[in-house]
């Protein structure tokens, strides 16, 4: 099977040329303890039998500086593509976004409102001097990945949805629902999200684990999330470094876990919903 690997981050051995700025002042533990080069990643990628991957700016040690990124598909544009993250509040942040994609090569931007560095659910993302960014990604076609946890901040997410319909929104890690408490009532409240065309979700081991775990409760789950949003608007993406697992055993996790969908069904979630998010990803 054709597999694309969404979301995977990288970290240089060469923290002089690629200096640490990290969102919140704080690294993850996972970039300092298991970091993964872009060459060790194309290693990884060909034992799990991923041809192309989306490099997201590991925002927890790099912050808004996307070079290691950038300077990793311009390096391997057979194998990567880059998102970096962006800051959609700064004064002249359309005209960064169009440098950026059309000068730099950047395929896609994430907006990191909240993680493992940032235990406190921004809701700036969708603030009215944000409303420039999310025109300018809209005219330039850019996907964007929203990094954020369900709950307070749905309101502000619809908000942004229904008011830039021409955006492509991917939600990392569709949101951290609360899978393991109840497989049924997180597959419910994500389903509702589907009323909103233009928002995609990202499946990766954050949710895999604990539908996993679920064993056959994880059809809950799935059967609403996929008969809601079709199985054109899920990707899948390991998470590798921020996964413990190597990449090939990340795939045989998202295999187990997928295998009750049809082929056709998970031939999409792993290689046809990336390639429409990301065009350049066909070339």
């Amino acid at each position: 099977m054709d597999i694309i690997d969404t979301h995977c981050h990288i970290i240089a051995a060469d923290q002089d040329r690629y200096p640490w700025s990290p969102i919140g002042g704080k690294a993850s533990a996972w970039a300092t303890t298991r970091p993964v080069t872009a060459e060790d990643m194309a290693v990884q990628m060909d034992l799990a039998g991923i041809g192309r991957s989306v490099l997201v700016q590991a925002t927890t040690a790099y912050g808004y500086h996307n070079a290691y990124v950038l300077d990793a598909s311009a390096a391997r544009p057979d194998r990567f593509i880059a998102v970096g993250t962006f800051d959609p509040l700064a004064p002249d942040a359309p005209a960064r976004l169009a440098t950026a994609v059309t000068g730099q090569g950047l395929s896609g931007v994430r907006l990191f409102t909240s993680g493992s560095t940032v235990p406190v659910q921004g809701e700036w993302f969708a603030a009215p001097e944000s409303y420039d960014f999310w025109s300018a990604a809209g005219e330039l076609g850019v996907t964007v990945c929203l990094q954020m946890r369900l709950g307070p901040a749905n309101r502000q997410l619809a908000d942004v949805l229904e008011r830039f319909p021409g955006v492509r929104v991917l939600l990392d890690h569709i949101g951290y629902p609360d899978i393991a408490g109840s497989p049924a009532r997180s597959g419910k409240e994500v389903a509702e999200l589907a009323a909103h065309p233009n928002l995609y979700l990202k499946l990766t081991h954050r949710n895999l684990e604990p539908l996993h775990a679920a064993g056959e409760e994880a059809v809950e789950f799935l059967t609403p999330v996929v008969d809601a949003f079709g199985a054109g608007r899920i990707a899948w993406g390991s998470n590798l470094p921020a996964a413990e697992q190597t990449l090939p055993e990340l795939v045989d996790l998202a295999r187990t876990v997928l295998a009750p969908l049809p082929e056709a069904v998970r031939a999409e979630i792993f290689a046809g919903t990336a390639r429409r998010l990301y065009p350049s990803l066909t070339r």
